[in-house]
């Protein structure tokens, strides 16, 4: 049955393969650094007409709230762009689309997972699901869509 983001219902799709997911991440990563470049362009010009300096710190937190506002909308709708490529969609454990406090903890806790150099993605690895720290925290999974 459709649900609310357009999508169907999907507890019974397997979770995406750990090989899959990685080479998303890999596509994700390169559109983030385009996004983070035309984020940092526009602050930075802002900045220079302003005759203002930007801290690094505060870019830095800057970056992190514009990927944020990359991820958390696209994850409710349940694709990014390399997600639809890749043919996976984020959703809660029970199949639903995301709401907005399961896509910003999410988001929050794969932050905290990049920060411990990676140590929320190698989790996988031995989860009994196969699921990332942050999806089995977050009570969210990663599943593959049939083709």
């Amino acid at each position: 049955m459709p649900d609310r983001a357009g999508g169907h219902h999907v507890p019974s799709l397997p979770t995406a393969s750990f090989g899959r997911r990685l080479l998303c991440l890999f596509y994700e990563s390169l559109l983030l650094v385009a996004v983070s470049f035309a984020a940092t362009l526009v602050l930075l010009l802002a900045a220079h007409f302003a005759g203002a300096q930007i801290p690094r710190i505060a870019l830095q937190v800057y970056l992190v709230l514009v990927a944020g506002c990359y991820f958390v909308p696209q994850w409710r709708t349940g694709q990014t762009l390399a997600m639809k490529t890749w043919r996976i969609r984020a959703v809660e454990v029970n199949g639903e689309p995301l709401n907005i406090r399961r896509a910003l903890t999410r988001y929050i806790l794969a932050v905290v997972s990049w920060l411990l150099l990676g140590a929320g993605y190698l989790w996988a690895l031995a989860d009994r699901d196969g699921q990332f720290l942050h999806d089995r925290l977050a009570g969210t999974r990663l599943v593959a869509l049939p083709r």
